[in-house]
C-alpha cells in the first residue's frame, strides 16, 4: 500500500499530464486519449501512467509513439510543478481494463441467451413418469360403510 504522500503525488502527476495532453501537446497522433490511473513507487523515482485511447489498433499505436516522443516535455513539466528535487521518471501503459471489460459483457452476454434458450425449451415441458411419483398406504375400506 502506498503511503498517503506518494498517493498524493500519484494523482497530481495524473492531473498535470491529463491537462498536458488536452491542451499543449499538440501532436496529430494523439487519438482520443483518457489517463485512468498514475502507480508511483514508493520511492516516487518510477511513475507508470496508464491511458485508453478510442480507436483502432492502429491509433493505439500512433498515440504510443506520441507519447513516448512526448515524454521528455511531459516529464519536465511534471517536475515544474511539483516542485521536486528528483522528478520521477515516466512510463505510459496501455490501460487493458475496457478491453477486459468488454470480453466480460460479451462473456455475460452469451450466459444470458443460454439461460433464455434454456428457459424456452423448459415452457410447456412435462416431468417425466407419474404427475405423483410417491407411493401411498393403501386406504383401508370400512364394509359397513359400503353396505350402506
Amino acid at each position: 500500500m502506498a503511503s498517503p504522500r506518494v498517493r498524493k503525488i500519484a494523482d497530481r502527476i495524473q492531473v498535470i499530464v491529463a491537462e498536458m495532453l488536452e491542451r499543449r501537446i499538440k501532436d496529430p497522433r494523439l487519438g482520443f486519449v483518457t489517463v485512468t490511473e498514475v502507480r508511483l513507487t514508493g520511492d516516487a523515482q518510477n511513475a507508470t501512467i496508464y491511458y485508453t485511447v478510442l480507436g483502432e489498433d492502429a491509433d493505439q499505436q500512433a498515440t504510443a509513439t506520441a507519447l513516448e516522443s512526448a515524454k521528455g516535455l511531459l516529464r519536465s513539466e511534471v517536475g515544474k510543478q511539483l516542485g521536486m528535487r528528483h522528478v520521477p521518471s515516466l512510463a505510459f501503459e496501455l490501460d487493458a481494463v475496457p478491453e477486459t471489460a468488454r470480453h466480460l459483457d460479451e462473456v455475460l452476454a452469451r450466459a444470458r441467451e443460454a439461460d433464455a434458450a434454456v428457459a424456452a425449451a423448459r415452457e410447456g415441458a412435462q416431468p417425466a413418469g407419474e404427475a405423483d411419483p410417491y407411493k401411498k398406504p393403501r386406504e383401508v375400506v370400512d364394509e359397513e360403510a359400503e353396505d350402506a
